[in-house]
């Protein structure tokens, strides 16, 4: 296709988010949210075109003394994390609409709040930024939208949240930059290596004809390996996650994990998998390890979390550990599964984030403690976020059920005892989701028990902007629980791509003699 679909549909983002930054009132609002709308309608489109074979891959030379291409790819795996980064910016941008019209917490106080078109316009710019990352097919492309996407997230939690918003961001900052500074050396011995045997290139197609045998091969995967799992984010290098969850805004939390933190899983797919399989073959012990640790350790963090919103993100460190666990245990149906469950968290994470973001404005507390009998004077509210815990503790009928089943199944077939101890992760899911609803939603409406919120009116329910809000979330989410095949059917190619390029076939089921 000669019109350039990629670059149009990643730079429309960002040139509507810088000029959101100069308008102000309404018109900024507007403006931002028919932004957003169109570059998802764009990114249907876009989808569904690429699904039916139509080839948008763009190329053009950038510095040839290096190696280095302008080169956009639209490939399932691409495509898949393009449609829901277009997906949910709109979403955020309905739930965030007065942002900026609310005070933010400084200390112990408020301050003038921050216009609400800086917060669309970062948004947007973020947006863009993501998309880039997502079908860029040159490494150093790819890496320098993977430290500018750093830029508008780290303003997006200072700038709106918590009273310690900006330490946070801090943190975020801290820890994003050192995962970006060793994905750096390692982008730099990719290319010093693509050179010594002739040309250099950082495009993916001519690495992929390299050898990476051997120490080299090993010491490149770990650093791109470390970068992306500070942004997945895994244990132990998970820790910026809940501070980060806890200050922002509930729209920004919903950026952070349900788009930016993907781009950690999707680099181990395009990098670590598609350019070093000698050495993720190496490495699998253990990353599985360290997948069922997060598994583990995100669930229970959960289960004992008193605030709300770090209670989501540690369940978010608990599913990343499974889309990990699906990507190298490197069977079709696991990283099909993986894939999926990239997509479909990304929805219900955010349905999760903003319920309980449009809960804890009401309140003016995140502690779990201020909330009781809820459902009395909110059952709509109340209603949506059972429904969204139920999907992110994978209730079959949900997308995350399918998703997470895969993942299971397909990682059952190499790797049976890593997959027996991650099932301790979903029971612990029933019990962090189910406690923290029966805790917030049932029993007898209760008073904040916290000193800075002595008095409170009764929880007033959803009013139809937010409800507007939820109601595609909950609709992906089901509908793509009862009929996962169109999704499964567009990313399965994806998953068979990685597989030949990682040299490995699917297990064969034995089948004892006596059974036959």
């Amino acid at each position: 296709m000669s019109f350039p679909v990629l670059t149009v549909l990643a730079l429309l983002p960002i040139v509507a988010g810088v000029l959101v930054m100069f308008l102000r009132g309404g018109l900024a609002k507007a403006v931002g949210l028919l932004a957003s709308l169109l570059v998802l309608v764009l990114g249907v489109v876009a989808f569904v075109a690429s699904v039916n074979g139509t080839d948008m891959s763009e190329k053009h030379q950038w510095i040839s003394s290096i190696g280095a291409w302008y080169a956009l790819s639209s490939d399932p795996l691409s495509m898949t994390m393009v449609l829901l980064t277009v997906a949910l910016v709109p979403v955020v941008l309905g739930a965030e609409w007065h942002i900026g019209e609310r005070a933010v917490q400084a200390g112990a106080e408020s301050t003038a709040p921050l216009p609400t078109s800086m917060f669309f316009g970062l948004a947007l710019v973020l947006e863009g930024l993501a998309v880039y990352c997502f079908v860029s097919v040159d490494v150093l492309l790819f890496y320098l939208f993977f430290e500018a996407t750093l830029i508008p997230m780290y303003f997006l939690i200072s700038g709106w949240g918590g009273p310690r918003r900006r330490a946070a961001a801090i943190k975020f900052l801290i820890y994003s930059l050192a995962g970006g500074l060793v994905m750096l050396a390692a982008v730099i011995g990719l290319g010093v290596h693509s050179g010594g045997s002739g040309q250099p290139s950082f495009l993916l197609a001519d690495l992929a004809r390299t050898s990476f045998d051997g120490s080299i091969g090993r010491y490149l995967f770990v650093g791109f390996f470390i970068a992306f799992a500070v942004k997945a984010p895994m244990v132990p290098v998970h820790t910026w996650l809940p501070d980060a969850a806890e200050q922002a805004s509930p729209g920004a939390s919903t950026l952070l994990v349900g788009i930016l933190d993907k781009i950690g899983t999707f680099g181990m797919l395009r990098l670590c998998l598609g350019l070093f399989p000698q050495a993720a073959a190496w490495a699998t012990p253990v990353v599985l390890v360290l997948a069922v640790i997060s598994i583990l350790w995100g669930a229970m963090m959960a289960a004992t979390s008193k605030d709300l919103m770090r209670l989501v993100s540690y369940t978010s460190v608990s599913h990343f550990g499974f889309m990990v666990l699906g990507i190298f245990a490197v069977t079709t149906p696991s990283i099909t599964g993986s894939i999926f469950y990239m997509f479909n968290h990304g929805f219900s994470t955010a349905a999760l984030f903003l319920v309980l973001g449009f809960l804890v404005h009401r309140r003016g507390s995140a502690q779990i403690k201020d909330f009781g009998g809820i459902q009395h004077s909110a059952p709509v509210l109340a209603g949506l976020f059972l429904v969204s815990g139920l999907a992110t503790l994978g209730l079959p009928g949900t997308a995350s059920f399918a998703s997470e089943f895969l993942v299971m199944a397909g990682a059952w077939a190499r790797h049976p005892v890593y997959v027996a101890i991650a099932t301790i992760g979903m029971v612990l899911a029933a019990v962090y989701v189910l406690r923290a609803y029966k805790r917030t939603m049932t029993g007898p409406e209760a008073q904040p028990a916290t000193e800075m919120v002595p008095e409170a009116p009764p929880i007033t329910d959803l009013v139809g902007r937010e409800k507007l809000v939820l109601a595609p979330l909950i609709i992906v989410l089901l509908v793509f629980g009862f009929f996962p095949r169109p999704m499964l059917h567009a990313i399965e190619p994806a998953a068979r791509a990685t597989m030949s390029q990682v040299g490995m076939s699917d297990p064969q089921p034995v089948v004892k003699e006596g059974l036959k």
